[in-house]
């Protein structure tokens, strides 16, 4: 998928892609400046649609009273409302590698944005609960095959710098996530106080994400640093191979036959194949994933993190407003939870990368949760800022689990493997818990027992996170 083999003696340290028909030679000038525009264009699709992978989410959280009350919603359709996104990616974002096999990874994600736009653009205006609900879903299901493509795309291109383009896209993520709980409640005033409009108008960030995926549609670019075979079809030297980066902290360098991808044999020509341009275009050998016991604590974790992030999108802004704060006031207060990861996606898979066992960041962020659950239950209003910079915090889980992803697979293969399984399996976890939340919520009364179930959540999530940061790779178990 990611790091696209056509047979096993392409596997190798010496091997190296042939050069593309469509692109120069990567040694002369021309190359040098294709390679730098390639990369430009790419770093800016993955930080564009990073910023989109949430708002839909997000922007929802800060205007959720509204929505309720003009679509005559109860408490528990609310927190139904609150579990499509995790439904929606288990159900679509197993679909993402087959579909990146047929189309290409670019492809996908650039129909990707373009759902998320369309959803967003019609949920508003649907007029009833079911046409907002298919309207979210929508959108959710761009942002679901793009969440488990994001690793993969990284892990492809970037190589030898999983931990810092995870960091990138995390904090672009985060700063989508922040900008929308932010801003959603303030624009909306703006533009007359109707919460479809509100809504609607982050449709016109999923349009911009559109446009630097283009070119990566039919697969006609193909990632710098590939090395070449010359006119004769030789194998090309060490020199023309891409960096070897070391993907997991001492284990697994990934060979750069295998993280650039290797096309299927080279004409005299030099033609590449359409599908050498795409990581995850393909045959390559399939892990039996459910054997790793480092795949299940991940995807355990995975679930569980989720869980407590989409309880926060959805319930915070709810929980700081029932507590009596303005609702501008809770609409910042969300934005502080979401903005903190920021700059902690950035450091903390930097960090991750460099140490043999990430159990330990696990338990931190965990520690962080349970001071904020806690604290929102003792004085939700009193000390609203702290709770919602701790959970923060604890939400900085996510680039987290999105980092062991690429860190807990040795070869391309693996990591697109080990991202579908993960974030699938995760997400079908995640599905009850917004949903029991809006149900305990409705029928107590209050926010006490919901606060108990998050807190209760946390003990778990620690523990299986800290054996998912084992140094282990999920080929080594699934082999054996």
């Amino acid at each position: 998928m990611m790091g696209l083999m056509a047979s096993e003696e392409t596997r190798t340290l010496t091997s190296s892609t042939v050069r593309s028909s469509a692109a120069p030679d990567a040694r002369g000038p021309g190359g040098s400046a294709t390679r730098a525009w390639t990369m430009r264009l790419l770093v800016a699709g993955i930080v564009l649609s990073a910023l989109n992978l949430r708002p839909a989410i997000t922007s929802l959280g800060a205007l959720l009273k509204e929505v309720r009350d003009g679509l005559g919603m109860s408490g528990s359709v609310a927190g139904l409302l609150t579990s499509v996104p995790p439904l929606c990616f288990a159900v679509f974002g197993v679909m993402a590698p087959r579909l990146a096999r047929r189309f290409g990874a670019g492809a996908v994600v650039c129909a990707g944005m373009a759902a998320i736009a369309g959803g967003l653009l019609l949920r508003p205006y649907a007029g009833s609960t079911a046409g907002f609900l298919a309207g979210s879903a929508l959108a959710l299901m761009g942002i679901a095959v793009s969440n488990v493509l994001m690793p993969v795309i990284v892990k492809h291109w970037f190589p030898d710098r999983v931990g810092s383009m995870t960091g990138l896209y995390s904090m672009a993520l985060a700063l989508g996530t922040a900008l929308a709980a932010a801003v959603t409640v303030p624009l909306t005033d703006a533009l007359g106080g109707s919460w479809q409009s509100g809504l609607a108008l982050w449709a016109s960030l999923a349009v911009a994400a559109i446009l630097p995926w283009l070119p990566f549609v039919r697969g006609r670019v193909t990632p710098p640093g590939a090395g070449d075979q010359d006119r004769a079809g030789k194998p090309g030297t060490a020199e023309d191979e891409p960096a070897r980066g070391t993907v997991s902290g001492g284990r697994g360098a990934a060979t750069g036959a295998e993280d650039a991808g290797t096309g299927a044999q080279g004409t005299a020509s030099g033609a590449c194949p359409p599908a050498a341009a795409d990581p995850a275009r393909g045959a390559a050998p399939r892990l039996r994933i459910t054997r790793s016991r480092t795949a299940w604590a991940l995807a355990v974790f995975f679930g569980l993190q989720a869980t407590a992030a989409y309880i926060t999108m959805g319930w915070m802004a709810q929980i700081f407003r029932d507590a009596g704060v303005p609702a501008g006031t809770a609409g910042l207060l969300l934005a502080l939870t979401m903005v903190m990861g920021v700059p902690l996606a950035f450091v903390i898979p930097r960090l991750a990368t460099r140490l043999p066992h990430q159990g330990p960041i696990v338990l931190a962020l965990g520690v962080c949760g349970l001071a904020g659950y806690a604290g929102l239950y003792l004085a939700p209003a009193a000390g609203a800022w702290a709770w919602a910079l701790l959970l923060g915090v604890a939400n900085c889980a996510f680039p987290l689990a999105l980092t062991m992803v690429g860190m807990r697979a040795r070869t391309g293969s693996g990591v697109a493997q080990l991202s579908a399984f993960a974030q699938s399996t995760g997400y079908l976890i995640s599905i009850p818990g917004p949903l029991l939340v809006g149900v305990l919520y409705q029928h107590s009364g209050g926010w006490g027992l919901p606060l108990a179930l998050m807190a209760a959540l946390m003990i778990p999530q620690m523990a299986v996170g800290f054996l998912a940061g084992r140094d282990r790779t999920v080929e080594d178990e699934a082999a054996r």
